[in-house]
């Protein structure tokens, strides 16, 4: 029997939804609550193996968790792997159906892995879907102050004091919105803080940003997690050529986690790759006879 899979094309105001496994035509809804349930109800009754749709900046969010709340197994995967998926398939015209077409044949080949698991998204609470939007604003406000002071270095004394005032401005908000972000942490996810912090390096930023952005935490293994982030180095042999393996950039959906102080990759002598690897698992896996699931390893 052919499993019955989705792909949905997401858009800012509406969705096209694409169900391969049926005689369904490609349909078009709303990007909006009530239409999110309609889309649910409609595809409850068809015993979905697996939903299918591409990471879009956060237009796909209220969708997922709609989806998964109905019960439906949903990936939110990289917008490159997909469109390399359709290149290797000879599909080079791109429209909102062609793609929602491509991510059902996408959803096709990823429902016959043995590790489906892994690319299925965790329904992230309020909680943490709270402290993702405050981890968000705050990376805003870092790259409003970067841009603000490369200004000040070119400005002329006329326009000096209005970046300054705009400089002062965003760093009270950051002040803000940090003093937010740790005492959420502080009351809903105090214990898991406490154990990442008590790794070297990862302070309250740091564990808030990790807590936020990678609901995976204590489900995976070191190696695992690692690999998710995309920090873990992929081989990269041929015949008889041994290259070194390399850490590569955008592997996963979280590469915007992966930053780590550079002192830590310094203080070894083992390549840089392999370093950030040790680091990676020790922050995402401390003290692991305290976390069953960073056990294995």
């Amino acid at each position: 029997m052919v499993a019955v899979v989705v792909g949905i094309d997401v858009a800012k105001a509406h969705v096209d939804v694409w169900v391969l496994g049926t005689k369904l035509d490609v349909q078009r809804f709303d990007n909006e609550a009530e239409a999110h349930s309609a889309l649910a109800a409609a595809l409850k009754p068809l015993d979905v193996a697996l939903v299918v749709m591409e990471a879009t900046g956060g237009y796909e969010a209220a969708l997922a968790c709609a989806l998964q709340a109905a019960g439906l197994p949903v990936a939110v995967v990289n917008p490159r792997q997909t469109r390399d998926f359709a290149k290797s398939m000879g599909r080079l015209a791109k429209t909102d159906r062609i793609d929602a077409r491509m991510l059902a044949a996408f959803a096709a080949v990823l429902v016959r892995r043995d590790d489906l698991a892994s690319f299925i998204r965790p329904l992230a609470d309020q909680e943490q879907q709270a402290l993702a939007a405050m981890v968000t604003r705050r990376r805003q406000l870092v790259t409003m102050m970067l841009s603000e002071r490369q200004r000040l270095q070119l400005a002329i004394a006329v326009v000096r004091p209005s970046i300054e005032a705009m400089i002062e401005a965003i760093r009270k908000q950051l002040d803000d919105v940090e003093a937010q972000m740790v005492g959420h942490v502080q009351a809903h996810h105090a214990e898991l803080d406490k154990l990442l912090r008590s790794a070297s390096g990862i302070g309250p930023v740091a564990s808030a940003t990790l807590i936020a952005e990678l609901p995976e935490l204590g489900k995976l293994n070191r190696r695992e997690i690692a690999a998710l982030v995309g920090v873990a180095p992929m081989a990269n042999d041929s015949a008889t050529r041994r290259g070194d393996g390399a850490c590569r950039a955008g592997a996963s959906r979280y590469a915007a986690c992966s930053t780590w102080p550079r002192s830590r990759l310094h203080a070894t002598t083992r390549p840089s790759s392999a370093s950030m690897t040790g680091c990676w698992q020790q922050a995402s896996c401390p003290r692991s006879l305290w976390w069953p699931a960073c056990a294995s390893s």
